[in-house]
């Protein structure tokens, strides 16, 4: 209950528990004592579908133990394991320590598996079927979600099987984008260009520059307006890795390309969010996973 800011939460939750069991104990208590008047033919008057009666009968014996049964079990579980509020119940059990100590059994039965990889470089592992295998499982288990199964992406998700690279493509800046995870941004631009035509005009310059087709005209008028974008893109548009900035001279568009894809990013700007992994995975698993990521474009 550490999320609320009073023990109001915690008290609330362990009198709703309480009432509800002490609930049901009054209606097993009432329902032996309590009989509904039943006519001649031991029916309690109720009919449905015109011939179906209810029956004046008790509840059966193995039903009500049953019952009784249910109820002591919840009042022992209450007072071993946690669930009166905060109460953390007399065995010190919780959902927190159990997955915590599962993840350390299970580090430790990799280990020794983990532990031949440590000395390899990226190069070496790319060419060790049992490294790929792993670094394959992990890619499918924590990138594929994003990056496709067959880790070409899609839009807003880069291609990690070529070589265009927003932070670039070696091994060590792989495993920093794993752990550390990437927080793109790309503030909205339009201000800075000028007026709506030179937002359009400066599209073009931009799709002039990977050769992509484009109106000529509109794109001389754009190239002055792209000392905005060259901060961050650079002065010939071919990006900075340091940055994240995207090479825009390669003809590959991470969120759609045309007049009207770039007119929007200029306008209204873009974030992009890789979470980091380093809390997920081990540095062995990211290691290994690192170079599997590597050796999509790389592979001998």
């Amino acid at each position: 209950m550490s999320d609320f800011f009073n023990n109001f939460w915690s008290w609330y939750v362990a009198v709703g528990v309480v009432v509800s069991i002490g609930a049901c104990l009054v209606l097993l208590w009432l329902s032996s004592k309590v009989r509904v008047p039943a006519t001649a033919d031991n029916t309690t008057g109720h009919v449905w579908d015109g011939d179906l009666r209810e029956m004046n009968n008790p509840l059966p014996r193995w039903w009500v133990w049953l019952f009784v049964i249910t109820i002591v079990f919840a009042a022992i579980y209450l007072v071993l394991f946690p669930g009166l509020g905060s109460y953390p119940g007399q065995l010190g059990w919780s959902a927190r320590a159990q997955h915590s100590d599962e993840m350390h059994q299970g580090a430790q039965a990799v280990a020794p598996l983990y532990a031949r990889f440590a000395g390899m470089s990226a190069q070496d592992m790319v060419r060790e079927p049992q490294a790929m295998a792993i670094g394959e499982r992990l890619f499918m288990n924590n990138c594929a979600q994003c990056h496709g199964s067959d880790a070409r992406g899609s839009k807003g998700f880069p291609n990690l099987s070529d070589k265009d690279w927003l932070y670039g493509g070696t091994p060590e800046l792989i495993t920093h984008s794993i752990s550390q995870g990437r927080n793109g941004q790309m503030p909205p631009m339009a201000a800075a260009v000028g007026t709506p035509e030179d937002v359009k005009n400066l599209a073009h310059y931009v799709l002039s520059l990977s050769g992509s087709p484009h109106d000529t005209l509109r794109a001389s008028l754009g190239k002055s307006k792209f000392g905005s974008c060259a901060a961050c893109h650079g002065v010939d548009g071919k990006g900075n890795t340091a940055m994240g900035a995207p090479n825009l001279t390669d003809d590959i568009w991470l969120h759609g390309w045309g007049e009207a894809a770039i007119v929007a990013m200029v306008n209204k700007g873009r974030a992009n969010l890789m979470p980091a992994q380093g809390k997920l995975l081990t540095e062995d698993q990211i290691k290994v996973l690192g170079a599997y990521v590597w050796g999509l474009s790389n592979r001998p």
